[in-house]
């Protein structure tokens, strides 16, 4: 499927022919680095930069008019709007509001009721672990025992989901199943719309941590249909670091109640009588709790306008064209120094990261950041790159591989310690 060739002019073709090169300067790119972390941080783009000067300037000149005459009141629900393009979902379906893990106690609290006879909920054993710790602490307080109710499905090799596990798993005490769409460090892709499918035969609620593939990989949530989605809106989003969070409900479940309530999912025809009563909106919306960051937020509106812009299906076509070129020179170029793929090479099942795998990845990764080359070290032995499809070339890739190979060369990786995995510098 693919042709690559190895040489630079092959990559400055490839440029020259992408559709996408246009939106590269509208980041900012330091001079010299090769920024291949957008799957854990998102570079800031001048589009974003415009939005948030934008909610400041209204700050500045309309104090709590901000709300009323600047429009911001509702903001949740216009970057709602902008967000469920990229899941093919209705604009109610989606809002953004709090944190990713705040958003899975909310998914996990609404959906989670638990009975003698149903009161398990099916994970995964390796993906991002905070999904966890926010289910464990959701089962306890529903009064029962995480041990018994939290059913882990053990990974057969450490590295990839199986989805035929997780069926296996969807037993007549499973509640929820709860599992990301793209893994954090093998970059699989994991089979969405098969495990609802599945699990909805079953009478079990499903929900997808989507951190690692939205903005990258496009979801038709009116064909997967699963029953919540959340998700961080600063890696592909590029929304800056810490950004809102987004969350998805789906529509046939806007009677339910809201798991976590507060006076932002109020109804807005009586939000501010106040009353001691929580009447919810019957929409997304009505999943909000306090009231919203829009320094916060602002950002987002900038990134969102600007990849509906340039298109998720472009956006998908050319990351999965890029990676597959990294892969390439991986194959070609780095794996005489040890190097490996560590991810799935399918399209089909692959996010928009690489994982590339050497047996001294730690010190390595320490290595590539003295060349001006920004990874994402994960522990014990992958360092991510991801070439985002915005603002990352061609030459980019090329120039990065080639750095790689002087690293190796000359084995300046050794001027490094190969330390323990304790501490935040060791990982990214």
């Amino acid at each position: 499927m693919y042709n690559f060739e190895l040489t630079r002019e092959f990559a400055r073709n490839l440029d020259k022919e992408d559709r996408l090169a246009k939106f590269k300067e509208r980041f900012y790119i330091n001079e010299g680095e090769i920024y291949m972390d957008g799957n854990s941080c998102g570079l800031c783009s001048k589009d974003a930069e415009e939005t948030l000067f934008k909610a400041l300037k209204a700050w500045k000149e309309l104090g709590i008019g901000i709300w009323t005459k600047g429009g911001y009141f509702l903001y949740q629900d216009t970057l709602g709007a902008l967000m469920a393009p990229l899941l093919n979902a209705e604009p109610e379906e989606v809002t953004c509001g709090n944190s990713t893990t705040v958003n899975v106690h909310q998914g996990i609290l609404t959906f989670y009721h638990p009975t003698p006879e149903r009161n398990k909920i099916v994970m995964d054993d390796i993906s991002f672990p905070s999904d966890k710790y926010a289910v464990i602490s959701d089962i306890r307080a529903a009064g029962y025992n995480p041990d018994e109710c939290l059913k882990e499905v053990k990974s057969r090799d450490g590295e990839f989901i199986y989805e035929d596990d997780i069926i296996e798993a969807m037993t007549d005490d499973v509640c929820i199943v709860l599992l990301p769409s793209v893994l954090y460090r093998s970059a699989q892709l994991v089979d969405m719309e098969r495990i609802t499918k599945e699990a909805h035969k079953r009478g079990i609620y499903v929900g997808f941590d989507l951190c690692h593939s939205i903005g990258v990989v496009p979801h038709d949530f009116k064909k997967i249909d699963p029953d919540f989605a959340l998700w961080c809106d600063y890696k592909y989003l590029s929304g800056g670091p810490g950004a809102i969070a987004g969350l998805y409900i789906n529509k046939k479940h806007f009677n339910m109640k809201p798991g976590l309530a507060g006076w932002q999912g109020n109804r807005k025809d009586t939000q501010f009588n106040l009353y001691q009563s929580f009447e919810h909106a019957k929409y997304a919306g009505g999943w909000q709790i306090g009231t919203q960051p829009i320094l916060s937020m602002a950002p987002l509106e900038g990134s969102l306008n600007m990849i509906n812009e340039a298109g998720l299906e472009n956006i998908r076509a050319k990351s999965l064209n890029i990676t597959a070129y990294l892969m390439y020179l991986i194959d070609e170029k780095l794996a005489k120094y040890g190097f490996g793929v560590g991810n799935p090479r399918e399209d089909a099942v692959r996010g928009g990261h690489i994982a590339l795998t050497h047996d001294d990845a730690l010190r390595i990764n320490e290595a590539f950041k003295a060349n001006k080359i920004i990874p994402d070290f994960r522990y014990p032995n992958v360092i991510r790159l991801a070439p985002a499809p915005l603002y990352n070339s061609y030459e980019d890739v090329y120039e990065m591989v080639e750095r790689i190979i002087k690293i190796m060369e000359n084995k300046e990786y050794e001027n490094y310690e190969n330390q323990n995995r304790e501490g935040l510098t060791n990982n990214i």
